[in-house]
């Protein structure tokens, strides 16, 4: 492992820790705020966040951190036999399953169930109280995989 490496997991690491403090605040106090609403209001809010989150400066750091995150495998598993490279491993593997995968796989579709959800729908209020307790604890498990990634980097590189 080489300078290449460690610009690589710094770049991962920089990437984990803005993208968990950013579910950190959903899952801390954005989403009991927007729980605190009448529900159409609540929804219409989190609709909008929705679109607007699709923005070039969030998915470039939130899909990108998930493509330097298997750079970092990569390069750890070429590296196995170095004390640091099973922590990188670890580290990308946090966020790639833990935070890119569950996104994926949990938060998009239920944002996608939101987005197709009218406030007049007589069904709403449940869709949307189901949609805050799935999506916190989804966003939650985000935060903490985010987080874990972050830590455990720092420890890669201070064994590297």
């Amino acid at each position: 492992m080489n300078t290449l490496t460690t610009v690589t997991v710094i770049l991962a690491l920089i990437g984990s820790a803005l993208i968990g403090g950013i579910f950190f605040a959903f899952s801390n106090f954005i989403m009991k705020a927007l729980a605190r609403l009448p529900s159409s209001e609540g929804m219409a809010a989190m609709q909008s966040i929705n679109i607007v989150v699709l923005n070039p400066l969030f998915l470039g750091v939130f899909m990108g951190t998930a493509i330097i995150s298997l750079l970092v495998a990569i390069l750890a598993l070429r590296g196995w036999g170095l004390p640091a490279a099973p922590y990188f491993l670890i580290g990308a593997l946090f966020y790639i399953v833990g935070t890119f995968l569950v996104t994926g796989m949990g938060n998009v579709p239920l944002n996608n169930q939101l987005a197709s959800i009218k406030a007049a729908d007589p069904a709403a209020s449940d869709i949307w109280q189901h949609y805050l307790d799935r999506w916190t604890q989804l966003n939650t498990l985000r935060t903490v995989c985010a987080t874990a990634a972050s830590v455990v980097l720092i420890i890669g590189l201070m064994k590297f």
